[in-house]
Protein backbone atom coordinates (compact mmCIF):
# COMPACT_ATOMS: atom_id res chain seq x y z
CA UNK A 1 0.00 0.00 0.00
CA UNK A 2 2.76 2.56 0.88
CA UNK A 3 4.37 0.96 -2.61
CA UNK A 4 1.45 2.18 -4.52
CA UNK A 5 0.79 5.63 -2.71
CA UNK A 6 4.58 6.97 -2.86
CA UNK A 7 5.91 4.51 -5.82
CA UNK A 8 9.73 5.44 -5.14
CA UNK A 9 10.03 3.75 -1.96
CA UNK A 10 10.04 0.74 -4.23
CA UNK A 11 13.79 1.74 -4.90
CA UNK A 12 14.44 1.84 -1.23
CA UNK A 13 12.52 -1.38 -0.21
CA UNK A 14 14.65 -3.43 -3.52
CA UNK A 15 18.10 -1.75 -1.76
CA UNK A 16 16.99 -2.37 2.00
CA UNK A 17 16.19 -6.53 0.81
CA UNK A 18 20.13 -6.55 -0.36
CA UNK A 19 21.41 -4.51 2.44
CA UNK A 20 19.57 -6.17 5.33
CA UNK A 21 20.09 -9.75 3.43
CA UNK A 22 24.05 -9.14 3.49
CA UNK A 23 23.84 -8.03 7.11
CA UNK A 24 22.51 -10.87 8.41
CA UNK A 25 24.42 -13.13 6.59
CA UNK A 26 27.80 -11.67 7.40
CA UNK A 27 26.43 -11.30 11.16
CA UNK A 28 25.54 -15.15 11.13
CA UNK A 29 28.19 -16.63 9.47
CA UNK A 30 25.55 -18.46 7.29
CA UNK A 31 25.61 -20.80 10.49
CA UNK A 32 21.86 -21.77 9.36
CA UNK A 33 21.98 -21.36 5.35
CA UNK A 34 20.31 -17.88 5.66
CA UNK A 35 21.59 -16.96 2.23
CA UNK A 36 18.92 -19.12 1.10
CA UNK A 37 16.23 -17.25 3.16
CA UNK A 38 17.38 -13.89 1.51
CA UNK A 39 17.34 -15.60 -2.17
CA UNK A 40 13.88 -17.25 -1.62
CA UNK A 41 12.80 -13.92 -0.30
CA UNK A 42 14.18 -11.59 -3.39
CA UNK A 43 12.97 -14.22 -5.49
CA UNK A 44 9.00 -13.82 -4.07
CA UNK A 45 9.79 -10.10 -4.32
CA UNK A 46 10.73 -9.99 -7.86
CA UNK A 47 8.03 -9.35 -9.79
CA UNK A 48 6.69 -6.77 -7.25
CA UNK A 49 10.06 -4.89 -7.91
CA UNK A 50 9.66 -4.82 -11.54
CA UNK A 51 6.38 -4.10 -11.88
CA UNK A 52 6.83 -0.95 -9.37
CA UNK A 53 10.04 0.18 -10.51
CA UNK A 54 11.88 -1.25 -7.92
CA UNK A 55 14.59 -2.88 -9.95
CA UNK A 56 18.11 -1.13 -10.60
CA UNK A 57 18.08 -3.32 -13.82
CA UNK A 58 15.92 -6.29 -15.16
CA UNK A 59 18.57 -8.70 -13.99
CA UNK A 60 18.84 -7.76 -10.55
CA UNK A 61 17.41 -10.11 -8.75
CA UNK A 62 19.50 -12.82 -10.62
CA UNK A 63 22.25 -11.13 -9.92
CA UNK A 64 21.64 -10.42 -6.02
CA UNK A 65 20.34 -14.28 -5.88
CA UNK A 66 23.97 -15.64 -7.65
CA UNK A 67 25.80 -12.73 -4.83
CA UNK A 68 24.28 -14.56 -1.92
CA UNK A 69 24.86 -18.02 -3.12
CA UNK A 70 28.46 -17.13 -3.90
CA UNK A 71 28.53 -15.50 -0.12
CA UNK A 72 27.07 -18.69 1.65
CA UNK A 73 29.74 -20.96 -0.49
CA UNK A 74 32.29 -18.51 1.16
CA UNK A 75 31.16 -19.54 4.64
CA UNK A 76 29.53 -22.92 4.46
CA UNK A 77 31.64 -24.13 1.20
CA UNK A 78 29.85 -26.62 -0.95
CA UNK A 79 29.99 -30.27 -2.18
CA UNK A 80 32.64 -31.41 -4.96
CA UNK A 81 29.46 -32.73 -6.83
CA UNK A 82 28.75 -29.54 -7.61
CA UNK A 83 31.47 -29.33 -10.10
CA UNK A 84 28.94 -30.89 -12.60
CA UNK A 85 26.96 -27.28 -12.53
CA UNK A 86 30.51 -26.29 -13.09
CA UNK A 87 30.14 -28.20 -16.52
CA UNK A 88 27.53 -26.92 -17.78
CA UNK A 89 29.36 -23.44 -17.15
CA UNK A 90 31.82 -24.18 -19.40
CA UNK A 91 29.07 -25.91 -22.37
CA UNK A 92 27.80 -22.68 -22.64
CA UNK A 93 31.36 -20.75 -23.52
CA UNK A 94 31.28 -22.35 -27.13
CA UNK A 95 27.83 -20.11 -27.90
CA UNK A 96 29.35 -17.25 -26.21
CA UNK A 97 32.30 -17.08 -28.75
CA UNK A 98 30.14 -17.84 -31.21
CA UNK A 99 28.45 -14.26 -30.29
CA UNK A 100 31.52 -12.17 -29.85
CA UNK A 101 32.77 -13.45 -32.84
CA UNK A 102 29.88 -11.13 -34.70
CA UNK A 103 30.86 -8.36 -36.17
CA UNK A 104 27.65 -6.70 -36.97
CA UNK A 105 27.03 -3.55 -35.35
CA UNK A 106 23.31 -3.68 -34.72
CA UNK A 107 23.62 -5.96 -31.94
CA UNK A 108 24.54 -5.53 -28.43
CA UNK A 109 26.48 -8.20 -27.63
CA UNK A 110 26.81 -6.83 -23.67
CA UNK A 111 23.20 -6.69 -23.09
CA UNK A 112 22.33 -10.27 -25.47
CA UNK A 113 25.04 -12.14 -23.16
CA UNK A 114 23.42 -10.71 -19.96
CA UNK A 115 20.07 -11.38 -21.11
CA UNK A 116 20.21 -14.81 -22.27
CA UNK A 117 23.43 -16.14 -19.99
CA UNK A 118 22.16 -14.32 -16.11
CA UNK A 119 19.40 -16.77 -15.99
CA UNK A 120 21.80 -19.73 -16.44
CA UNK A 121 24.25 -18.67 -14.60
CA UNK A 122 22.15 -17.93 -11.52
CA UNK A 123 20.47 -21.56 -11.39
CA UNK A 124 24.25 -22.74 -11.41
CA UNK A 125 25.70 -21.11 -8.56
CA UNK A 126 22.44 -22.09 -6.77
CA UNK A 127 22.88 -25.17 -7.50
CA UNK A 128 26.13 -26.15 -6.66
CA UNK A 129 24.92 -24.23 -3.16
CA UNK A 130 22.35 -26.07 -2.62
CA UNK A 131 23.28 -29.55 -4.45
CA UNK A 132 23.23 -32.26 -1.41
CA UNK A 133 23.44 -29.16 1.35
CA UNK A 134 21.41 -31.08 4.36
CA UNK A 135 18.48 -28.94 5.66
CA UNK A 136 15.33 -30.06 7.84
CA UNK A 137 12.41 -30.31 6.48
CA UNK A 138 11.39 -27.60 9.01
CA UNK A 139 13.75 -25.31 7.21
CA UNK A 140 13.20 -25.82 4.08
CA UNK A 141 9.28 -25.12 4.69
CA UNK A 142 10.70 -21.74 6.26
CA UNK A 143 12.07 -21.08 2.75
CA UNK A 144 8.96 -21.64 1.08
CA UNK A 145 7.28 -19.36 3.22
CA UNK A 146 9.83 -16.71 2.22
CA UNK A 147 9.13 -16.62 -0.88
CA UNK A 148 5.15 -16.97 -0.18
CA UNK A 149 5.59 -13.87 1.67
CA UNK A 150 6.35 -10.98 -1.14
CA UNK A 151 3.46 -13.13 -3.02
CA UNK A 152 0.90 -11.55 -0.92
CA UNK A 153 2.41 -7.71 -1.22
CA UNK A 154 2.24 -8.73 -4.95
CA UNK A 155 -1.34 -9.37 -5.16
CA UNK A 156 -2.48 -6.67 -2.37
CA UNK A 157 -0.62 -4.75 -5.04
CA UNK A 158 -2.49 -5.90 -7.83
CA UNK A 159 -5.62 -5.62 -6.29
CA UNK A 160 -4.60 -1.93 -5.27
CA UNK A 161 -3.98 -1.49 -8.69
CA UNK A 162 -6.97 -3.09 -10.12
CA UNK A 163 -9.80 -3.61 -7.88
CA UNK A 164 -12.45 -4.14 -9.96
CA UNK A 165 -11.46 -6.87 -13.05
CA UNK A 166 -15.44 -6.67 -14.91
CA UNK A 167 -13.89 -3.04 -15.72
CA UNK A 168 -11.37 -4.01 -17.97
CA UNK A 169 -11.89 -7.19 -19.15
CA UNK A 170 -12.91 -7.20 -22.69
CA UNK A 171 -11.20 -10.10 -24.09
CA UNK A 172 -9.27 -13.53 -24.13
CA UNK A 173 -5.79 -11.98 -24.30
CA UNK A 174 -3.30 -11.65 -21.33
CA UNK A 175 -4.41 -8.80 -19.69
CA UNK A 176 -2.17 -5.67 -18.57
CA UNK A 177 -4.20 -4.43 -16.70
CA UNK A 178 -5.29 -7.01 -14.24
CA UNK A 179 -0.96 -7.79 -14.14
CA UNK A 180 -0.37 -4.43 -12.23
CA UNK A 181 0.46 -3.12 -15.87
CA UNK A 182 3.77 -5.49 -16.18
CA UNK A 183 4.10 -8.90 -18.31
CA UNK A 184 1.17 -11.05 -17.07
CA UNK A 185 3.24 -14.17 -17.92
CA UNK A 186 5.93 -13.36 -15.16
CA UNK A 187 3.17 -11.96 -12.70
CA UNK A 188 1.05 -15.56 -13.41
CA UNK A 189 4.12 -17.22 -12.58
CA UNK A 190 4.96 -15.97 -9.37
CA UNK A 191 1.18 -16.02 -8.38
CA UNK A 192 1.17 -19.94 -9.24
CA UNK A 193 4.13 -20.17 -7.06
CA UNK A 194 1.92 -18.44 -4.53
CA UNK A 195 -0.56 -20.86 -4.91
CA UNK A 196 1.97 -23.50 -4.59
CA UNK A 197 3.16 -21.99 -1.01
CA UNK A 198 -0.22 -21.28 0.73
CA UNK A 199 -1.89 -24.76 -0.38
CA UNK A 200 1.35 -25.96 1.49
CA UNK A 201 0.97 -24.19 4.25
CA UNK A 202 -3.08 -25.18 4.45
CA UNK A 203 -2.61 -29.11 4.24
CA UNK A 204 0.67 -29.06 6.52
CA UNK A 205 1.23 -26.34 8.71
CA UNK A 206 -2.30 -25.03 9.58
CA UNK A 207 -2.24 -26.11 13.28
CA UNK A 208 -5.27 -24.23 14.43
CA UNK A 209 -8.93 -22.94 12.86
CA UNK A 210 -7.30 -19.18 12.37
CA UNK A 211 -4.30 -20.22 10.71
CA UNK A 212 -6.30 -22.77 8.74
CA UNK A 213 -8.51 -19.94 7.44
CA UNK A 214 -5.98 -17.56 6.79
CA UNK A 215 -3.58 -19.98 4.67
CA UNK A 216 -6.92 -20.54 2.84
CA UNK A 217 -8.10 -17.05 2.27
CA UNK A 218 -4.59 -16.11 1.05
CA UNK A 219 -4.68 -19.13 -1.37
CA UNK A 220 -7.73 -18.41 -2.86
CA UNK A 221 -6.87 -15.18 -3.08
CA UNK A 222 -3.83 -15.24 -5.16
CA UNK A 223 -5.16 -18.32 -6.92
CA UNK A 224 -8.19 -15.66 -8.27
CA UNK A 225 -5.86 -12.52 -9.19
CA UNK A 226 -3.81 -15.40 -11.15
CA UNK A 227 -6.62 -16.85 -13.00
CA UNK A 228 -7.62 -13.00 -13.91
CA UNK A 229 -4.05 -12.15 -15.72
CA UNK A 230 -5.75 -14.40 -18.20
CA UNK A 231 -1.83 -15.92 -18.91
CA UNK A 232 -3.11 -19.31 -18.24
CA UNK A 233 1.20 -20.77 -18.00
CA UNK A 234 1.72 -19.97 -14.17
CA UNK A 235 -1.46 -20.61 -13.20
CA UNK A 236 -1.55 -24.32 -14.83
CA UNK A 237 2.15 -24.69 -13.47
CA UNK A 238 0.54 -24.05 -10.09
CA UNK A 239 -2.02 -26.95 -10.17
CA UNK A 240 0.51 -29.13 -11.35
CA UNK A 241 2.49 -28.36 -8.19
CA UNK A 242 0.28 -29.06 -5.57
CA UNK A 243 -0.87 -32.03 -7.67
CA UNK A 244 2.51 -33.17 -7.61
CA UNK A 245 2.46 -32.46 -3.60
CA UNK A 246 -0.57 -34.47 -3.05
CA UNK A 247 0.94 -37.12 -4.78
CA UNK A 248 3.63 -37.68 -2.83
CA UNK A 249 1.85 -36.97 0.55
CA UNK A 250 -0.46 -39.56 -0.42
CA UNK A 251 2.41 -42.38 -1.61
CA UNK A 252 3.95 -41.57 1.49
CA UNK A 253 1.32 -41.50 4.06
CA UNK A 254 -0.44 -44.69 5.81
CA UNK A 255 -4.00 -46.01 5.60
CA UNK A 256 -5.76 -43.88 8.05
CA UNK A 257 -3.59 -40.96 6.53
CA UNK A 258 -4.14 -42.12 3.02
CA UNK A 259 -8.25 -42.15 4.31
CA UNK A 260 -8.10 -38.20 5.15
CA UNK A 261 -7.04 -37.64 1.69
CA UNK A 262 -10.83 -38.06 0.75
CA UNK A 263 -11.62 -35.09 3.00
CA UNK A 264 -8.11 -33.32 1.97
CA UNK A 265 -9.34 -34.25 -2.06
CA UNK A 266 -13.18 -32.84 -1.51
CA UNK A 267 -11.93 -29.47 0.05
CA UNK A 268 -9.57 -28.41 -2.88
CA UNK A 269 -11.69 -28.97 -5.39
CA UNK A 270 -14.32 -27.16 -3.66
CA UNK A 271 -12.23 -24.27 -3.04
CA UNK A 272 -11.54 -24.64 -6.98
CA UNK A 273 -14.72 -24.79 -8.03
CA UNK A 274 -15.47 -21.73 -6.48
CA UNK A 275 -12.38 -19.33 -7.73
CA UNK A 276 -12.85 -20.72 -10.86
CA UNK A 277 -16.58 -20.21 -10.90
CA UNK A 278 -16.37 -16.30 -9.29
CA UNK A 279 -13.82 -15.66 -11.50
CA UNK A 280 -16.05 -16.52 -14.61
CA UNK A 281 -18.39 -14.25 -13.42
CA UNK A 282 -16.26 -11.51 -13.03
CA UNK A 283 -15.18 -12.13 -16.37
CA UNK A 284 -18.62 -12.48 -18.24
CA UNK A 285 -17.30 -16.31 -18.89
CA UNK A 286 -14.10 -14.57 -21.18
CA UNK A 287 -12.38 -16.75 -18.55
CA UNK A 288 -13.26 -19.83 -19.93
CA UNK A 289 -13.00 -18.93 -23.34
CA UNK A 290 -9.70 -17.87 -22.53
CA UNK A 291 -8.55 -21.52 -21.23
CA UNK A 292 -10.56 -23.07 -23.85
CA UNK A 293 -7.83 -21.28 -26.55
CA UNK A 294 -11.34 -18.88 -28.30
CA UNK A 295 -11.59 -15.53 -28.52
CA UNK A 296 -14.22 -13.23 -26.98
CA UNK A 297 -16.43 -14.11 -29.52
CA UNK A 298 -16.27 -18.21 -28.98
CA UNK A 299 -13.80 -18.91 -32.30
CA UNK A 300 -11.39 -21.67 -31.48
CA UNK A 301 -7.80 -20.01 -32.35
CA UNK A 302 -4.98 -21.65 -34.52
CA UNK A 303 -2.08 -21.43 -32.08
CA UNK A 304 -2.53 -22.78 -28.38
CA UNK A 305 0.06 -21.44 -27.09
CA UNK A 306 0.02 -17.46 -27.66
CA UNK A 307 2.08 -17.85 -31.08
CA UNK A 308 5.26 -19.39 -29.12
CA UNK A 309 4.60 -22.53 -31.31
CA UNK A 310 6.05 -20.24 -34.54
CA UNK A 311 8.92 -19.49 -32.45
CA UNK A 312 9.83 -22.90 -31.36
CA UNK A 313 9.64 -24.05 -34.79
CA UNK A 314 11.71 -21.27 -35.47
CA UNK A 315 14.40 -22.31 -33.60
CA UNK A 316 14.61 -25.73 -34.04
CA UNK A 317 15.45 -25.00 -37.80
CA UNK A 318 17.88 -22.59 -36.14
CA UNK A 319 19.18 -25.45 -34.34
CA UNK A 320 19.00 -27.69 -37.29
CA UNK A 321 20.92 -25.30 -39.89
CA UNK A 322 23.85 -25.31 -37.02
CA UNK A 323 23.48 -28.50 -34.92
CA UNK A 324 27.29 -28.15 -33.63
CA UNK A 325 28.07 -24.44 -32.23
CA UNK A 326 24.50 -23.23 -32.63
CA UNK A 327 24.07 -19.56 -33.62
CA UNK A 328 25.64 -17.62 -30.78
CA UNK A 329 23.89 -16.39 -27.44
CA UNK A 330 21.41 -14.42 -27.97
CA UNK A 331 21.47 -13.83 -31.90
CA UNK A 332 18.80 -16.45 -32.22
CA UNK A 333 16.44 -13.69 -31.88
CA UNK A 334 18.11 -11.83 -35.20
CA UNK A 335 17.80 -14.88 -37.55
CA UNK A 336 14.21 -15.44 -36.42
CA UNK A 337 13.74 -12.00 -38.37
CA UNK A 338 15.10 -13.34 -41.21
CA UNK A 339 12.41 -16.61 -40.74
CA UNK A 340 9.44 -15.51 -39.61
CA UNK A 341 9.87 -11.60 -40.39
CA UNK A 342 8.95 -10.46 -37.18
CA UNK A 343 11.76 -9.84 -33.62
CA UNK A 344 10.28 -11.46 -31.04
CA UNK A 345 12.25 -12.60 -28.14
CA UNK A 346 12.28 -16.50 -27.02
CA UNK A 347 9.53 -18.11 -24.62
CA UNK A 348 11.15 -21.35 -24.49
CA UNK A 349 14.60 -21.68 -22.46
CA UNK A 350 14.72 -25.32 -23.89
CA UNK A 351 14.55 -24.56 -28.26
CA UNK A 352 16.75 -21.29 -27.31
CA UNK A 353 19.58 -23.54 -25.38
CA UNK A 354 19.29 -25.76 -28.78
CA UNK A 355 19.61 -22.65 -31.54
CA UNK A 356 21.84 -20.90 -29.67
CA UNK A 357 24.59 -23.82 -28.43
CA UNK A 358 23.99 -26.71 -30.72
CA UNK A 359 25.08 -29.57 -29.27
CA UNK A 360 26.87 -28.28 -26.40
CA UNK A 361 23.07 -27.18 -25.44
CA UNK A 362 22.07 -30.29 -25.70
CA UNK A 363 24.56 -31.95 -23.44
CA UNK A 364 24.01 -28.58 -20.72
CA UNK A 365 20.29 -29.73 -20.99
CA UNK A 366 20.59 -33.63 -20.40
CA UNK A 367 22.72 -32.56 -16.90
CA UNK A 368 20.17 -30.27 -15.72
CA UNK A 369 17.56 -33.10 -16.46
CA UNK A 370 19.08 -35.84 -15.27
CA UNK A 371 20.95 -34.68 -12.17
CA UNK A 372 18.48 -34.12 -10.02
CA UNK A 373 16.86 -37.19 -9.99
CA UNK A 374 20.06 -39.18 -9.36
CA UNK A 375 20.21 -37.75 -6.27
CA UNK A 376 16.74 -38.27 -5.28
CA UNK A 377 17.36 -41.75 -5.30
CA UNK A 378 18.94 -41.06 -2.00
CA UNK A 379 16.56 -38.21 -1.19
CA UNK A 380 13.26 -39.76 -0.31
CA UNK A 381 12.29 -37.28 2.06
CA UNK A 382 12.29 -34.12 0.08
CA UNK A 383 8.29 -34.45 -0.36
CA UNK A 384 8.67 -31.20 -2.73
CA UNK A 385 11.30 -32.23 -5.02
CA UNK A 386 8.70 -33.42 -7.75
CA UNK A 387 7.31 -30.28 -7.38
CA UNK A 388 10.27 -27.74 -7.72
CA UNK A 389 11.43 -29.41 -10.40
CA UNK A 390 8.06 -29.12 -12.23
CA UNK A 391 8.20 -25.72 -11.44
CA UNK A 392 11.54 -25.40 -13.18
CA UNK A 393 9.98 -27.72 -16.38
CA UNK A 394 6.89 -25.98 -16.70
CA UNK A 395 8.00 -22.47 -16.04
CA UNK A 396 11.50 -22.17 -18.55
CA UNK A 397 8.88 -23.53 -21.87
CA UNK A 398 6.59 -20.83 -20.88
CA UNK A 399 8.78 -18.05 -19.55
CA UNK A 400 11.93 -19.02 -20.20
CA UNK A 401 14.34 -17.75 -17.64
CA UNK A 402 13.15 -14.20 -17.59
CA UNK A 403 12.85 -14.01 -13.72
CA UNK A 404 14.93 -16.04 -11.25
CA UNK A 405 12.24 -18.35 -10.07
CA UNK A 406 12.98 -20.98 -12.14
CA UNK A 407 16.54 -20.78 -11.45
CA UNK A 408 16.40 -20.43 -7.41
CA UNK A 409 13.33 -23.23 -7.17
CA UNK A 410 14.97 -25.53 -9.19
CA UNK A 411 17.86 -25.59 -7.28
CA UNK A 412 15.97 -26.36 -4.32
CA UNK A 413 15.39 -29.55 -6.07
CA UNK A 414 19.00 -30.64 -4.66
CA UNK A 415 18.89 -29.87 -1.02
CA UNK A 416 18.67 -33.12 1.17
CA UNK A 417 16.18 -32.80 3.44
CA UNK A 418 15.42 -34.55 6.27
CA UNK A 419 12.14 -34.97 8.46
CA UNK A 420 13.07 -34.69 12.03
CA UNK A 421 10.65 -36.61 14.37
CA UNK A 422 10.76 -35.73 18.41
CA UNK A 423 12.04 -38.60 20.57
CA UNK A 424 13.76 -40.97 17.96
CA UNK A 425 17.01 -41.57 16.52
CA UNK A 426 16.14 -43.14 13.91
CA UNK A 427 14.94 -41.18 10.68
CA UNK A 428 12.38 -42.92 8.39
CA UNK A 429 10.97 -42.19 5.15
CA UNK A 430 8.35 -39.35 5.18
Amino acid sequence: MAVFVVPFLSKIYSALILIVGFIVVYQTRNRNNEVLLVAAYLVGAEVFLRMTGGNFNNEYVKFAVTFFMLMGMFYSNFSSIGLIYCFFLVLLVPGILMTTAVADPSVDIKKALFFNLSGPVCLAIASIYTIKRNVLFSDFQNLIVAMGMPVITTTVYLFLYNPSVKDVVTGTQSNFETSGGFGPNQVSTILGLGMFVFFSQLILFSKSKILMILNASLLIFITYRGLVTFSRGGVITGVVMICCLLFFLYRSSNAKGRSKFITVFAVTALMGVGVWTYSYFQTSGLIEKRYANKDALGREKKDRLGGREEIMDAEIKIFLNDPVLGVGVGLSKFKRLELMKEEAASHNEITRMLSEHGVFGIFALLILFITPFILYINNRQHLYFLSCFVFWLLTINHAAMRTAAPAFVYALCLLSVKIKIPEKTEITNG
